[in-house]
């Protein structure tokens, strides 16, 4: 019997997986059908950037301003998918009762939850290669492909708190009211951390409170990996972020226990 179970439990991994696999592809299909999302996520970082760092004039003294936003426009790329993917579509399943109705079907709970992440990080991933694409081909930007990888590892990894924030919003808002939510929490806080201009050309007091928006530690990283800021603390900028990530899980699970 000792011998058998290994085997068994080897052949039933396919199955196991198999409802997580097609939760994300219909996950990922669902939201391709629908412009409202797909085409303000894909185009809005890619037309801020061009906008700020190829078309207007301007140089920087302390930076070149090209890789600068090509990091910062990457993290408010990376948020969009996270916050609207994520808060919004459960807001959504919540009201119209498709959250209710896969719970009490034989598909794992976490199946529903992965498919998000996947098409969260997805859609995450082509942002960053249009901005790639832009940075490279628009603004002279020079990059070599070791410090790109390490710079769309540290953006993928970056999304997860902002899935989690999503998903506490998605667990307190219902429907449409989601969108407004998640605006007034995105576009605040991508404005206050520098993603859009640099904090140096904010109030020293929005500059020191920058460090209360877990974006602006995800855009320490960011451009730290570019070679935009020196002597990046990378491990405690991690670890902040790290924080964020559990406390928005905590109270999302506590919310949805409560249903």
């Amino acid at each position: 019997m000792n011998t058998v179970h290994p085997v068994l439990l080897q052949l039933d991994r396919p199955a196991l997986l198999r409802p997580y696999l097609l939760e994300a592809g219909y996950e990922f299909l669902r939201v391709l059908r629908t412009p409202a999302f797909t085409i303000p996520t894909l185009a809005f970082p890619l037309v801020f950037y061009v906008l700020f760092a190829v078309v207007l004039p301007g140089q920087w003294s302390s930076f070149h301003k090209a890789s600068y936003l090509f990091a910062t426009y990457g993290v408010f790329g990376i948020m969009g998918p996270a916050l609207f993917g994520f808060g919004v579509s459960l807001a959504m399943d919540r009201q119209q009762g498709w959250l209710e109705l896969k719970r009490v079907s034989p598909m794992p709970a976490g199946a529903y939850f992965f498919a998000k992440i996947v098409m969260s990080l997805a859609f995450a991933l082509a942002v960053v290669l249009l901005l790639s694409a832009a940075a490279i081909g628009l603004g002279g930007v020079r990059i070599d492909p070791v410090t790109w990888l390490a710079l769309v590892a540290v953006l993928l990894l970056g999304a997860l708190p902002f899935c989690a924030l999503g998903l506490m919003i998605g667990t307190l808002a219902k429907g449409q009211s989601a969108v407004a939510i998640v605006n007034l929490v995105y576009l605040p806080m991508s404005v206050l951390s520098g993603l859009w201009i640099p904090l140096f050309a904010f109030p020293a007091l929005l500059q020191k409170l920058a460090v209360l928006w877990p974006s602006w530690h995800l855009a320490q990283l960011a451009l730290g990996v570019v070679g935009q800021v020196p002597d990046v603390r990378y491990a405690l900028h991690a670890g902040v972020l790290l924080a964020f990530t559990a406390l928005f899980l905590v109270l999302a699970a506590l919310r949805l226990r409560r249903g």
